[in-house]
């Protein structure tokens, strides 16, 4: 155990640090605190912990005679840390008679400890308080210092005091119950502490990570026993013994450093603003991230921002930063905002940079609008007393991912610099693997901190080759090798990022890998470049030779399997060494330890860089191994048996690639660079860059063993190198290629052309480079030739010709390719564009991408380009990629033969306005018409599946951001290519819809078409193959049933009209915000249900599918009934809920598996809300969050137990929970036992409205709770054959019940104008309130008089709720509006008055409503703008028909007319956005190129047509042909029904007409929504209207 330890703070001994000290806490508090009252505060999570009912059981036994102990619990949370919650502790402790001797003791975290500090330090102008942190983060920070504070709605901590506790008992035990992701939160300050003062403690910290990262991973839940109550509660543990004298000392050395800082500066005025290492920078992270992300996590990516910003300055080394990123992730933490784990976390949300930098501005150690950060020197060792100024320039830099280079204006022609590049990667890597084999210590010193070899160290770490530790604060490594002995078999796959000589190394090593008893194989693994980089020749090689090895996904690259029961024999290797050295080195550095010595033979040509298997060769010879070359056999290698002998030191080179950027610099800039620790000597063949490539080109080179001096000719003269063989160099091609983009000379043959070749190997590194520089130099107006072993690159007459890389739309970026070579050479290209400008002429700088890549090898290539050679850089806010800058992200829709894929399409392709192709189609046009069952007969299936790749391929590539709807061939899943290309598209944000239907239904079509090509085996078979591939690679579904009537058929186009406007954001899913409900359906099967559907749904606002009820959980049977619902109730917004039996449904609690599946499958079928359990486990909860897509979630609890009364945490830590998790709207239903109970839940409602809430008590005794519950209450249905929670009521019972009690005022409402005897509007409005149980009565008022209306109506009847205005009130009633509509301006008549209180009114006009809502109903789309509208009269309706056609989207819009005279004044008075055209001769029509889908016919219907509209008519009703939906007139005329327009259009044109009823009755539902609020029940009104 550990000792009891006292740390002083401003001269007092009053911390104390232990292990189970609850006694020692106990009498400290009684004995140096006396009082009469004490009072413990904590929340009520606390309270569920057996310690601490422990210590409160001890508190009270322990008082002395005339004291009393008081215990006041707050609710969880950072919400509890408040004005209110402050006020009503005061509140209590006032009622309870504490005096000014009473002694606060905050037991909690940072929220208790800061907001009873606060208490404490105004209650009586002050009293004691004594913090006992529970928390690893308030025992290390926020209780050691007296801080104290409560936030306020515009920001944290803003209000408060310095206010010193007499005491800060910190007791390791309390850790015990930490969760698990707060204990890895609060080790973020442990770090930064060590970090700015305790550089002992940071090698402590990190020698210690893996034992701490085990411990806290290994916490579980347990079920306890409260000691107070005698509930069950289920809490954490963590076994803290296993590391307990790690935590101890984490804890203990993190307070001595705080302790130390605070007594040197209690009040923040310099030294102490030290502690907000990473604060700067993480709390704008957190501000933006909150609450998703943890404060520790965000003061770790801080902390990682802060040391690369004190790197660009050049003050904190490479290898620091390295580090202190390692310890951050080996504990845990985030490192980037951009790793992929916390933006899961995060849900993906934004960091945009301007927001960033805002939230940097509210610092409190800035000074005005100065910001100061935090700047290390060293690990352990911060750099001046305090923070210090930066500019928004370098913190864009640092914060961003894309680099700003401005023109190199302002380098002196003088200037000589000398440059230290980081050590060579591949000497590094080499070195590690010898080491590790090696036996014996071996310090590296200079080793390269990278990406590569942070891999390349895990790797030989999680094999356990060798023990790893650091010297010289982290500069040197320190080896001690085992002699391979203890090389052991690790259950975790190795990740290797796009390390490919880590990857070629370790899979030869891997081969000398001992099996465990439980593993009998590794895993080797990398990012996806890495998964196509080339590893074949290797493996091949090692596979002939014994060793066992599998590839998991493509063959010929990671990831593999390599089994270590298999042994590597040696003896006679062969090895293709064509496409890589590092598989010869790879075997020659493990050769020493098969079983036989090896003779390594390179076969198939000549090897490539044979200069990197020299240096192999000499590596292992400094290791004790000599490598003899055949004299007899070409390129072979005879390695004895052995084992390496570790050298004391080993010092690595620099990098001699990365060393050819500074010297490039030079070249390019006419300026002296010098890199000292590279000369003729070195192993690298980068070495002789200078000599061979730049010295020919212009450059003066001096060159010794050790050191090259490149100084560059006078800007603009260096010349084009003829040929250059850069087979030994290979990697500083790219070097070559920018320098020769500017390199030109006085022959006019030339083309300035410089020749490189030998360099075939880099089209398969981390890119194809070859490509990446013929590509990049490009954008710059550089252009090149690619040749099989190399490139030419022409370069310009003057560097005046370099073009900022730009598009049509503006400046863009030069890809890297997360490639780091590619982005350090095009760094230096960037530069030299616009750098002859004046001096004073403003100059657009080149945005260089993923600047990141370069940590692979020089992480600090960018701080010493702007640092030492002096570029001016900046950050900048991505740049949307041009083609994704207004890009509409296509359509692929896939599916079997039948599925109704070409008639889908072209709704789509309607529905969103995109372009439609067909790819079967495109097939035949680029086969010469050729049939596709043509083809296959002449060609095969294998060949045309080849080329229907191929056509897919290029289509998506070319078109994919542009609109266009893709209709494929049902067998395009049979191609693995095709389905890589689809999941690829759907992975890039694409739209790959699976259309689908009921087998048997296809298999009965497809025995009967004979236009394709014949299945060579049974449909069904074919169907078993692919669906597994429909859905694997789509990420939406669609589910079309079968329609045996044009009425079924229009529903089914409407229904997939919304559903792909769902899924695209064209139709935006709203929460209601006013009152509304969803009926909850209990049916196990809805194909028999459908002519309820529509009643069951009168008056909601959505309906929710319970499928723990359905029949069966299959993927086509649950996206069935979801279209049945969608057709059968026109697209009602549907709630997809999955209830499982612990939260009171059907579905068995831990089938997690498949209610994945079900969330997969409600997501792919695009529906609105998704109810999600919040007891679910937390990574279903991500997963189903990061999928959303435009689906709002509702976050979901249900207490049917009525364990939970509403004041319980229960509740708080839920609603917290919910926001977390960033859920749309927040469901909470408990159980009312008593009436209490609802106003318990009413207290809780009006104190949480930071997100929608529904909330309701179930049982009878909790019906008021569901009348007063606004959005989206769950309700029943008579039609329902039982409800789905006890206590749930119908839409009219909660209407009559909420009028009752003054919720809703009856109104009368009057249809007004003459005559008006047969108006159907009273029976129209008057079923749809007994319908809905509104309290509404609607009558007739029959007069010709405006002013009598205004009388009797408007001022005269104080129950007035609304008016329908008919002929002739429409226009005279406008001169007693106080508003007006832009519908009724325009529109020039208000048919709608809308009451707005206080005797004002409003004017609206709902005609167009009417006319285009009954269109839409009808299978128009909701935008037609590839289509033009016609209006046939041009009397009054017609003004509503054109505001109608242009709502709906029309191009253009024709009108006609009797007497064309009263066209022009018609079109005048409407706004020209309108596009309106008068057609005065039959003639002009011929001469109409647009398709005319639309149409309204505005005329009197009671006489027939005259002969010349007829006429005109006609030409246009034929021009709805090639529309592409089914062209649609609506007569707005309901009087006959049918009309001489209706029968024409309808009997002699095929089109689709829609009688005046249906406007009549939309425009009537538009006015009852309007008035009521509430979503008119549509069947039940149309039936009520239309029977007669």
């Amino acid at each position: 155990m550990v000792q009891l330890a006292k740390v002083p703070i401003l001269g007092n001994d009053i911390i104390h640090v232990g292990y189970n000290i609850h006694d020692h806490l106990v009498e400290t508090i009684i004995k140096h605190c006396p009082s009469s009252t004490y009072v413990i505060c904590n929340d009520t999570n606390l309270s569920k912990v057996p310690y601490y009912q422990q210590l409160v059981l001890e508190f009270k036994a322990s008082l002395p005679e005339g004291s009393r102990l008081l215990t006041y619990v707050v609710k969880p949370g950072e919400t509890s840390k408040s004005r209110e919650t402050k006020a009503q502790l005061e509140d209590y402790l006032l009622v309870e008679g504490c005096t000014r001797d009473t002694v606060m003791v905050a037991i909690g975290g940072g929220v208790i400890g800061d907001m009873i500090g606060f208490v404490a330090s105004t209650f009586m102008r002050g009293v004691r308080v004594v913090q006992v942190p529970t928390s690893l983060l308030a025992m290390v920070d926020s209780s050691i210092g007296g801080k104290t504070a409560i936030d306020t709605p515009l920001g944290k901590n803003f209000i408060g005091a310095f206010w010193q506790p007499k005491f800060v008992l910190v007791d390791i035990k309390w850790l015990e119950t930490l969760a698990k992701r707060e204990f890895i939160n609060g080790m973020a300050e442990v770090i930064k502490t060590a970090c700015i003062w305790n550089a002992d403690e940071f090698t402590r910290l990190e020698s210690n990570a893996s034992l701490f990262l085990n411990v806290v991973n290994g916490a579980k839940n347990v079920k306890v026993t409260n000691q107070l109550t005698n509930e069950i509660d289920e809490i954490s543990n963590t076994d803290i013994e296993a590391m307990l004298d790690h935590t101890y000392k984490l804890v203990l050395e993190s307070i001595k450093v705080k302790a130390e800082v605070v007594s040197s500066d209690e009040r923040e005025s310099s030294l102490r603003n030290l502690l907000n290492f990473g604060h700067s920078i993480g709390h704008a992270y957190e501000a933006i991230l909150t609450p998703q992300a943890l404060h520790g996590e965000c003061v770790s990516i801080g902390m990682v921002k802060e040391a690369e910003l004190s790197r660009y300055f050049g003050i904190l080394s490479p290898t620091q930063v390295a580090r202190l990123s390692k310890i951050l992730v080996a504990y845990g933490l985030p490192v980037s905002p951009d790793e992929k784990w916390f933006k899961e976390l995060t849900l993906h949300k934004k960091t945009p940079l301007d927001i960033l930098l805002k939230k940097m501005s509210i610092d409190k150690k800035n000074e005005g609008s100065k910001k100061k950060v935090v700047i290390l020197e060293s690990i352990g060792k911060c750099y001046g007393d305090s923070a210090q100024f930066v500019s928004d320039e370098d913190l864009r830099f640092i914060l961003t991912d894309e680099t700003l280079v401005y023109p190199f204006k302002d380098i002196p022609a003088d200037q000589q610099k000398v440059v230290i590049p980081p050590g060579s990667k591949s000497i590094s890597n080499r070195a590690l693997i010898l080491a590790a084999l090696g036996e014996g210590q071996c310090k590296i010193k200079n080793l390269l901190h990278s990406d590569d070899t942070k891999h390349m160290l895990t790797a030989v770490h999680e094999l356990k080759g060798a023990t790893i530790s650091w010297e010289d604060n982290g500069e040197t490594v320190v080896v001690e090798g085992h002699g391979g002995s203890t090389l052991s078999a690790c259950a975790d796959p190795l990740y290797l990022g796009n390390a490919g000589t880590a990857s070629r190394f370790l899979t030869s090593l891997a081969a000398l890998v001992n099996s465990t008893p439980s593993q009998k194989y590794i895993v080797l693994t990398g990012n996806a470049r890495m998964q196509q980089r080339p590893i074949a020749p290797l493996v091949d090689s090692l596979r002939a030779n014994g060793t066992k090895i599998e590839y998991l996904n493509n063959e010929g690259s990671l990831p593999i399997k390599v089994y270590t029961d298999s042994v590597f024999k040696g003896g006679r290797i062969e090895l293709a060494a064509t496409v890589s050295s590092q598989y010869v080195s790879s075997i020659l550095m493990c050769a020493p330890y098969a079983e036989e010595p090896v003779t390594l033979a390179l076969v198939g040509g000549k090897p490539i860089s044979k200069l990197y298997v020299d240096m192999t060769i000499k590596m292992m010879e400094k290791f004790g191994i000599n490598v003899e070359t055949s004299t007899t056999e070409p390129y072979t290698y005879y390695i004895p048996k052995g084992h390496y002998i570790n050298p004391s030191e080993y010092v690595i080179e620099s990098d001699a690639s990365s060393a050819t950027y500074p010297l490039a610099f030079a070249a390019m800039t006419g300026t002296t660079v010098t890199v000292p620790n590279i000369g003729f000597e070195s192993l690298q063949g980068d070495a002789r860059f200078a000599r061979d490539v730049l010295k020919p080109m212009g450059c003066k080179i001096t060159q010794t063993a050790t050191s090259t001096t490149v100084s560059g000719p006078p800007v603009g003269t260096l010349k084009p190198l003829k040929h250059v063989d850069m087979e030994p160099m290979t990697d500083a091609f790219l070097t070559a290629c920018v320098v020769a983009a500017i390199s030109h000379d006085s022959d006019p043959n030339s083309a300035n052309t410089t020749t490189i070749e030998g360099i075939a190997n880099q089209r398969v590194k981390e890119c194809n480079r070859i490509l990446a520089m013929a590509t990049e130099l490009a954008k710059f107006g550089v252009k090149t030739t690619e040749l099989p072993d190399g490139i030419q690159v022409h370069g310009l007459n003057s560097i005046k010709d370099l073009k900022v890389p730009s598009d049509s739309s503006g400046p863009v970026g030069v890809c890297t390719y997360d490639d780091h070579r590619v982005a350090m050479s095009f760094s230096l290209l960037a530069g030299m564009v616009n750098s002859q400008n004046e001096r004073d002429e403003v100059a657009t700088p080149v945005r260089i991408l993923e600047r990141h890549c370069t940590g692979k090898t020089w992480p600090g290539w960018w701080d010493v380009l702007h640092s030492e050679l002096g570029a001016k850089l900046d950050g900048a806010e991505p740049l949307e990629c041009t083609s994704k800058k207004n890009s509409k992200k296509s359509v692929v829709i896939i599916g079997m033969r039948a599925a109704g894929k070409t008639t889908i399409s072209k709704w789509c392709a309607s529905a969103l306005g995109y372009k439609l192709v067909d790819l079967d189609e495109l097939f035949e046009q680029q086969h010469n018409n050729q049939s596709v069952k043509q083809f296959v007969v002449e060609n095969g299936w294998e060949k045309f599946r080849e080329e229907e790749t191929r056509i897919f391929k290029e289509v998506i590539q070319n078109y994919g951001d542009d609109g266009y709807v893709f209709s494929t061939g049902g067998g395009i899943v049979e191609s693995a290519e095709s389905r890589k290309a689809l999941k690829d598209f759907a992975s890039s944000g694409g739209y790959v819809l699976h259309l689908h239907r009921d087998i048997e239904e296809t298999i009965v079509f497809l025995q009967s078409d004979p236009s394709r090509p014949a299945y060579v085996e049974e449909i069904r078979e074919v169907w078993n193959r692919r669906e597994g591939w429909y859905k694997e690679c789509s990420n939406f579904s669609f589910f079309a049933p079968h329609c045996s009537a044009e009425t079924e058929f229009q529903a089914l186009r409407r229904s997939f009209s919304k559903y792909i406007a769902t899924i695209t954001g064209v139709r935006e899913i709203e929460i209601p915000s006013g009152r509304s409900a969803f009926v909850c359906l209990t049916f196990d099967d809805l194909t028999e249900q459908t002519e309820n559907l529509t009643p069951i749904c009168y008056g909601c606002e959505a309906v929710e599918v319970r499928v723990d009820h359905l029949a069966n959980y299959s993927a086509d049977f649950v996206s069935k009934q979801l279209s049945i619902l969608r057709k059968a109730t026109d697209s009602i917004p549907i709630i997809f809920t999955v209830r499982t039996k612990k939260q009171g449904g059907n579905f068995p609690d831990e089938e997690f598996k498949t209610l994945r599946e079900l969330y997969d499958i409600a997501l792919k079928n695009g529906v609105e809300f998704l109810d999600l359990e919040l007891t679910l486990p937390t990574d279903i909860q991500y997963e189903v969050i990061n999928k959303r897509g435009n689906t709002k979630i509702i976050g979901s609890h249900h207490d049917f137990q009525g364990l939970y009364s509403w004041d319980d945490a229960e509740w708080e830590n839920r609603f917290n929970q919910a926001l977390t998790l960033d859920v749309d709207v927040v469901k909470f239903v408990g159980t009312a036992v008593n009436f209490e109970d609802n106003l318990r839940l009413e207290h809780f409602r009006d104190t949480h409205k930071n997100k929608p809430l529904i909330a309701v008590n179930m049982t009878s005794k909790g019906s008021i709770s569901r009348v007063l519950n606004n959005v989206l209450t769950p309700v029943t249905s008579d039609l329902l054959p039982n409800s789905a929670a006890p206590g749930q009521l119908t839409v009219a019972q909660i209407n009559k019940m909420y009028t009752s009690m003054g919720g809703i005022e009856p109104k009368e409402l009057f249809v007004v104008g003459k005559p008006i005897g047969h108006s159907r509007s009273p029976i129209l409005h008057n079923t749809g309130y007994e319908i809905l149980g509104l309290p509404h009565k609607f009558d007739k008022f029959e007069t010709e008089s405006a002013q009598l209306v205004k009388e009797k109506l408007l001022d005269g009847n104080k129950n007035f709720g609304g008016a329908a205005v008919t002929i002739p009130l429409k226009l005279d009633i406008m001169q007693y509006m106080d508003e007006l509509t832009d519908a009724a301006k325009i529109i020039g008549a208000v048919n709608t008055v809308i009451p707005l209180g206080n005797k004002k009114f409003k004017g609206d006009n709902t005609d167009w409503l009417g006319i285009r809502n009954a269109l839409i109903n009808n299978g128009v789309p909701e935008y037609v703008g590839h289509t033009a509208g016609l209006v046939i009269g041009a009397g009054g309706t017609s003004r509503a028909a054109l505001y109608a056609l242009h709502s709906l989207g029309c191009k253009k819009i024709f009108i006609i007319n009797r007497t064309t005279s009263k066209l022009k004044p018609l079109i005048e008075s409407l706004p020209s956005e309108f596009n309106i055209i008068g057609i005065e001769s039959t003639k002009s029509i011929e001469e109409i190129k647009e398709h005319v889908g639309v149409a309204v016919s505005c005329v009197p219907a009671d006489k027939p047509l005259d002969d010349e509209l007829l006429s005109k008519l006609e030409r246009f009703l034929v021009k709805g042909a090639h529309a592409a939906f089914v062209p649609t007139l609506l007569e707005a005329a309901y009087k006959p029904s049918v009309t001489p327009v209706m029968t024409i259009s309808q009997d002699k044109y095929q089109w689709h007409v829609v009688p005046g009823s249906q406007m009549l009755v939309h425009q009537g539902v538009a006015q009852f929504e309007k008035w009521t609020g509430f979503k008119a029940p549509f069947k039940a009104i149309f039936d009520a209207v239309t029977k007669e």
